[in-house]
């Protein structure tokens, strides 16, 4: 029998054994937010996401900041302190879960965050997110989640005043003046989008809020927080994949199994034996793909994605999975003298790619507004005029994987911040 038959009668035997699945619970927090200034006692109904801006315009407080000299009449919210409100429930199972975390994928920056009246975190950087374990805060019925957000202007200005490097505005590119701070640059100072603050080509529009989406997540045992997948070497005959698959258990595991599968083939890679102990672990585990189909960029093949599938079993149970999409392929940065000094170019696959491209920045500074068919239509555009190449700027934000995952889709590669693995290859020096 041929060892693909073994791997597929092995996947076929395991898929019988571990029918069990205790998922992790999963909830979003997203209904009854309300907002209000924090020197000020009324409040108003909020959308999360969203942002301070968004939320004035939706109840009517101020005028579209996009529309003619409306941009001048807003810079004051920036300078203002922000509080958003709401409340969830937690059942007596929910609470029964040996672990409870509130999971914020976004703050829009400097933010206290409040549970039933107890601080259980400050946040401070805009492009992270943040997991705080809430089991001896929660209760039973009803939680009050209070979110307290300082003026980014007030902070940076803080970090401005105290830092020995000042500095100043030297060009069109930061619009401090719009915003009354006058010849001082405060974008880096802070760990937010540097475009928010102005640009040649944008408002000044700094916002604050709650840009991405708030979780509840409660599970027992063990959970899945990553998996990174490293090609560390890529040919038209064999892929050699290493995949990190980071690990938060509650306690000491004896014999965990961890699965990971080609999805789409029905073929176990890995059936992984490894003891886990209480608190965070990263497992490094190896595997090869013969003949893989290879991803190529537009115009040169196929945009095939792998689907990679990773379980924790446990006492014939599975604990938690998490699926990842990729494209399999090796993406080299090239750099050779030729007669005109030090060359450079791409290689996909090995094949030398002509770099057709532009550059990308965000679609708008109100992040929450940019939909999946924003996204969609920005790079359909990019690929009708036979783009190949995206250069995701570095003004702006990690973008959401949904941009990454639709453009892979649609044979980009990228450039400055890379979805794909660059290997420079330099010449030798003797």
């Amino acid at each position: 029998m041929k060892p693909m038959k073994h791997l597929f009668i092995l996947y076929l035997i395991l898929l019988h054994f571990t029918f069990a699945f205790a998922a992790p619970e999963r909830t979003e927090i997203q209904d009854g937010w309300k907002f209000r200034m924090a020197r000020m006692g009324n409040w108003y109904s909020a959308t999360v996401p969203g942002t301070v801006h968004t939320d004035l315009m939706n109840n009517g407080m101020i005028d579209d900041p996009f529309s003619g000299l409306n941009e001048r009449a807003v810079q004051w919210i920036d300078k203002e302190d922000w509080v958003y409100e709401t409340t969830f429930k937690l059942s007596a199972g929910t609470l029964a879960k040996n672990n409870i975390r509130l999971f914020f994928k976004g703050l829009d920056t400097y933010a206290d965050v409040y549970l039933n009246d107890k601080k259980v975190l400050e946040a401070g950087n805009m492009f992270r997110e943040w997991k705080i374990d809430i089991k001896t805060q929660a209760k039973e019925g009803g939680n009050k989640l209070r979110i307290y957000f300082h003026s980014p202007i007030k902070r940076a200005m803080e970090f401005y005043d105290t830092s020995e490097i000042k500095y100043r505005v030297s060009d069109a590119s930061d619009l401090s003046q719009n915003g009354g701070v006058f010849n001082k640059k405060l974008s880096p100072y802070v760990r937010k989008a540097a475009y928010h603050f102005g640009w040649d080509w944008g408002p000044r529009l700094v916002t604050s809020g709650i840009w991405r989406p708030v979780f509840l997540e409660a599970w027992d045992d063990a959970i899945i927080e990553n998996v990174q997948i490293q090609q560390n070497n890529v040919t038209a005959e064999n892929a050699e994949i290493t995949e990190t698959v980071e690990i938060l258990a509650d306690k000491d595991f004896s014999g965990a199994k961890i699965l990971v599968s080609d999805e789409k083939n029905g073929i176990i890679l890995s059936n992984t034996t490894t003891d886990l102990k209480a608190g965070l672990n990263k497992v490094n585990i190896r595997f090869s793909i013969k003949n893989p189909r290879l991803w190529w960029s537009r115009g040169l093949g196929e945009q095939y994605l792998y689907k990679f599938k990773t379980q924790i079993v446990e006492n014939n149970e599975v604990v938690d999975y998490k699926t990842e999409k990729t494209g399999i392929r090796s993406l080299k940065a090239i750099r050779r003298p030729d007669k005109s000094g030090l060359g450079l170019h791409f290689e996909i696959n090995g094949i030398p790619i002509f770099a057709k491209g532009a550059n990308y920045i965000p679609c708008d500074n109100f992040l929450p507004r940019i939909t999946r068919e924003i996204y969609q239509k920005t790079i359909q555009d990019a690929a009708s005029v036979n783009m190949n190449m995206l250069r995701v700027w570095g003004g702006g934000i990690y973008e959401d994987d949904y941009f990454y995952n639709f453009a892979m889709n649609t044979a980009f590669w990228f450039g400055k911040i890379l979805c794909l693995p660059v290997k420079p290859i330099l010449p030798k020096v003797n």
